[in-house]
């Protein structure tokens, strides 16, 4: 990557927040395509690929970086911080990846105030810590005081800090569709194409997984959900219409439907299809019409076949969604 400040080219920046760097490797995955990036941008700001100093970034002009690709969602102030950042001196922010667009699986943790969430992580049974420590974001040390991190209540998704430009979905995005865009992005630069409207969601499609999907439907009932591990599906049908939670029915397409061809349940990574203002109500909807009876205690005998109902419907989407948190998150 060059990293030597050619003012010739336009500059480009990629950051890690609160996420598990899936999406880092995604852009890397695109193999000869990286040669494209190095030829038509100067990476200023990448920490994953190149040594690079907060203080480099706060050093720029405001706008000078032409793209910024956001990957992670809002977890503590630091996150918040350089969030707020990089939008200043971008001109172009990406919310990138599913941390960034909808707070992904991290943001299930919004079920449980923090005093859970550190209990799980400093107090379970593979955890030595005989004194019960718990992290604080200021500790006075003879050298001076020294701070981490501030954790926050709840995770949040990049929008709901800063103005984002620009959604591109997927745990992770496809690296063919990554592609796609840095060819548009290329062919922009290039005056041969022009940006889609601001707010657009890019690197995926408007239609839902199942339409790419080449699994047949008949428009079948059930009487039961079962995990996929519990019997061999038909191959040829329909996941959702032999009793597996799908999720094909609420997820915007663009990945190809690659998890019901490989024979696994679409999971929901690449979130909300177009108009659906909740994803896990747009999912439940769909699940409700293949349930094969009208009698409300039978229609909750079959509903208890769904485990984690909350993980199921809103593994990706939470911090995204109109529910966004419990109520105990905040205490």
């Amino acid at each position: 990557m060059s990293t030597n400040g050619n003012h010739n080219k336009p500059k480009f920046a990629m950051y890690w927040a609160a996420s598990c760097g899936g999406c880092e490797i995604a852009v890397l995955n695109i193999h000869e395509k990286i040669l494209d990036m190095d030829a038509n941008f100067d990476v200023v700001f990448w920490p994953v690929a190149m040594d690079a100093k907060y203080k480099d970034v706060e050093a720029m002009p405001d706008e000078s970086i032409l793209l910024t690709l956001f990957n992670g969602s809002i977890r503590n102030d630091e996150n918040e911080h350089i969030a707020k950042l990089l939008r200043r001196k971008s001109k172009i922010l990406v919310a990138f990846g599913s941390c960034a667009c909808e707070g992904c699986v991290p943001a299930l943790a919004n079920l449980s105030s923090t005093r859970e969430i550190f209990d799980a992580a400093y107090e379970s049974v593979s955890t030595d810590n005989p004194e019960h420590l718990r992290p604080i974001p200021a500790y006075a040390m003879p050298e001076g005081e020294i701070r981490i991190p501030e954790f926050y209540p709840t995770i949040r998704t990049l929008d709901q800090v800063v103005q984002v430009d620009y959604y591109m979905p997927g745990c992770p995005p496809e690296s063919h569709q990554i592609a796609a865009v840095i060819d548009l992005v290329v062919q922009v630069l290039q005056g041969k194409a022009e940006l889609p409207p601001a707010g657009s969601v890019i690197g995926a499609f408007g239609s839902t997984v199942c339409d790419e999907c080449k699994r047949t439907r008949d428009v079948k009932k059930i009487k039961s959900f079962a995990r996929i591990q519990d019997f061999r599906p038909d191959p040829a049908l329909c996941l959702l219409e032999q009793g597996i939670l799908c999720s094909g029915p609420a997820t915007r397409s663009g990945c190809g439907a690659l998890c019901p061809l490989a024979g696994a349940p679409c999971v929901g990574c690449y979130g909300p299809a177009n108009g659906a203002l909740d994803y896990g109500a747009r999912l439940l909807s769909a699940i409700a019409s293949v349930i094969d009876s009208n009698d409300p205690e039978e229609i909750d005998t079959i509903l208890d076949g769904i485990p984690d109902p909350a993980g199921s419907f809103y593994r990706f989407n939470l911090a995204g969604s109109v529910l966004h948190a419990n109520r105990k998150a905040w205490n």
